[in-house]
């Protein structure tokens, strides 16, 4: 079967996000003075073939565990989708 994984990296809310905050600060530049607070992460979409959806998440676990985030400084999270 095919899935497709969307997967969000964030950096962890203890640590500082400069470039979250050039962002932040960009936009105020601009005009934007609501923007309270700006946090800059990755999203990434990947495309596998598995048995079933158990299999792809296992996959897309190892993935993000291995490669794609950096525990100490990121968090993530994904969605499965049958494509």
């Amino acid at each position: 079967m095919n899935f497709r994984a969307e997967i969000d990296i964030m950096p962890h809310k203890e640590l500082l996000d400069p470039q979250g905050k050039a962002v932040k600060h960009g936009l105020n530049k601009l005009k934007f003075s609501t923007v309270e607070d700006v946090r800059v992460g990755k999203h990434i979409t990947l495309k596998l073939s598995a048995a079933g959806k158990e299999e792809a998440a296992a996959q897309v676990e190892n993935a993000c565990r291995q490669l794609l985030a950096n525990p100490i400084m990121e968090s993530y999270r994904f969605e499965i989708f049958e494509e």
